[in-house]
């Protein structure tokens, strides 16, 4: 029997506008633990939703076991014995063990449910792979380690040859990652093929037997293990050349304002220890992989998450911040990262929009807005961000992604709030729009405000920010001076456990 399980060959598949995945490669041996890597936008997860039917390719060809085949639904790669499982768990907590790995394959006799033989079955495939976990449990009753091995045994009860594992050590302590590996290695014994995406190098170097690195949506190469070296990888990873465009000036930071301090910032599952400063007239950048906490923590400083512990102090004073309308009465206003559905009333119009959290300030005591006054602010942002838009009297949803955007910027402006935290401000955006977002940008701190700007493209970090704050597992693991960055060492400290810090 041939050692090869699984080969993947030219995969193309592109969106309007997007071309995610060109002329794709891979191949999964039996028994061994296949690592991908890439940054975020490499391709990593549109190429696993072909491989498990939720998106159909555009071009190429899978062979499976030697054969052709075409994977048109989820239904279809199961039956086909290739399963996934997401880092977002799908499991149903009210239900129990074996409820949730035989959901709608339950064993019945005519209409009626036969409990005993659920039980028995998933007792058998969970002693079978190595998990010592009671079926009759509620699943709401389990930790999120136990939860993932529900999830490797509900995806193993498809008989699955291939079994692909995104980020599954991210909610997980050292203890239950080493549990995880061992159920791994048990699968490896058997025969089965594992896809392994991770973020993280250390465990990779452990666990797996290659390594195939995507980048911008094309395949790299692959290292066999004794080729496996942290900066080959991360080099391979980040190989793009940077995108033109001067870096800032370098800024003497002692003697700048500290205008917001965060201090000791937890939350329940995941933030740990977060500190930094913001200082006056400067961009820090926030750089990580996805899940490593840059969204997080500024849900936290403006209060749309509860933090556990930690202290915020603005302009030199600790405040309190439970809820957005307390952030934004402390001059912070925030840009998500979801414009559409977080930044704007896409059916209102643009003078709507701009005014949304300035609108007492053009209300009187009756509750009667001064119209008038309202539309000449929106008039003046209009002006002078270059908003493209017939007039303010015209529906926002009809305005560019770059126009949309930056109409939220007029938002927070016309609020005047002093500290803006920019998630992802240029995605979704055309490269033109891009530029008048950096000039805009650069133009405020000039102006004295100060930006934490979230992104996940490292050249948009480099090229913008004074300083770089870097995160991972929900941690701080370096701060760096723009002069002093890279993007490779950017992505090292992006990739360390979260407890390594320099």
């Amino acid at each position: 029997m041939s050692a090869q399980l699984l080969a993947v060959s030219g995969i193309s598949k592109s969106f309007p506008g997007v071309q995610a995945l060109k002329d794709v490669q891979f191949e999964l041996n039996r028994g061994e633990v296949l690592a991908l890597v890439g940054e975020n936008g490499a391709g990593k997860s549109s190429l696993m939703k072909i491989l498990s039917g939720i998106y159909t390719k555009d071009s190429g060809t899978i062979l499976l076991e030697g054969q052709e085949v075409h994977i048109d639904s989820p239904k279809t790669a199961q039956a086909l014995g290739i399963s996934i499982i997401h880092q977002e768990m799908n499991l149903m907590p009210h239900l129990s063990i074996a409820q949730n790995i035989f959901i709608g394959r339950e064993p019945r006799g005519g209409i009626f449910l036969r409990e005993r033989a659920l039980n028995r079955k998933a007792g058998e495939l969970l002693t079978g792979l190595g998990i010592n976990l009671d079926p009759r449990e509620l699943v709401e009753n389990l930790t999120v380690a136990k939860q993932q091995m529900v999830e490797i045994a509900k995806a193993l009860s498809f008989d699955a040859k291939v079994l692909i594992m995104d980020e599954p050590t991210s909610a997980l302590t050292n203890s239950e990652t080493e549990t995880l590996f061992t159920l791994i290695e048990g699968l490896k014994a058997s025969g089965t093929g594992v896809i392994y995406i991770s973020h993280r190098m250390d465990e990779l170097r452990r666990i797996t037997d290659r390594v195939t690195v995507l980048r911008d949506g094309q395949y790299i190469g692959t290292l066999e293990k004794h080729e496996f070296d942290i900066p080959t990888v991360i080099e391979m990873m980040v190989g793009r050349h940077l995108e033109e465009g001067a870096r800032p000036e370098a800024r003497e930071h002692a003697h700048d304002d500290v205008v917001l301090k965060v201090e000791g910032l937890n939350t329940r599952h995941l933030l740990k220890d977060v500190n930094f400063e913001l200082r006056r007239g400067e961009i820090l950048g926030f750089a990580g992989l996805m899940g490593a906490g840059r969204t997080e923590v500024a849900r936290a400083i403006i209060g749309a998450d509860p933090s556990e512990s930690g202290t915020i102090t603005i302009g030199g004073e600790v405040v309190t911040i439970k809820q957005p309308s307390d952030a934004v009465r402390h001059g912070v206003g925030y840009l998500s990262e979801d414009r559409k559905a977080l930044g704007l009333l896409l059916e209102q119009d643009v003078n709507t929009n701009v005014l949304l959290a300035s609108l007492r300030d053009y209300t009187d005591r009756l509750g009667f807005v001064h119209t008038a006054k309202g539309k000449q602010k929106s008039r003046d942002y209009v002006s002078a961000l270059r908003i493209k838009t017939p007039s303010i009297s015209s529906t926002t949803k009809n305005l560019s992604g770059g126009n949309q955007q930056k109409v939220v910027i007029a938002k927070w402006l016309a609020r005047d709030c002093d500290i803006l935290i920019f998630d992802e401000p240029t995605r979704g955006i055309d490269v033109g729009a891009k530029e008048e977002i950096y000039r805009l940008l650069n133009d405020l701190v000039a102006e004295g405000k100060s930006i934490i700007m979230i992104s996940s493209e490292l050249p948009e970090v480099l090229r913008l920010s004074h300083r770089i704050v870097v995160m991972a597992s929900g941690r701080i693991t370096g701060v760096l001076d723009n002069e002093n960055a890279s993007q490779a060492k950017i992505m090292d400290y992006a990739t360390r456990m979260g407890d390594e810090k320099e």
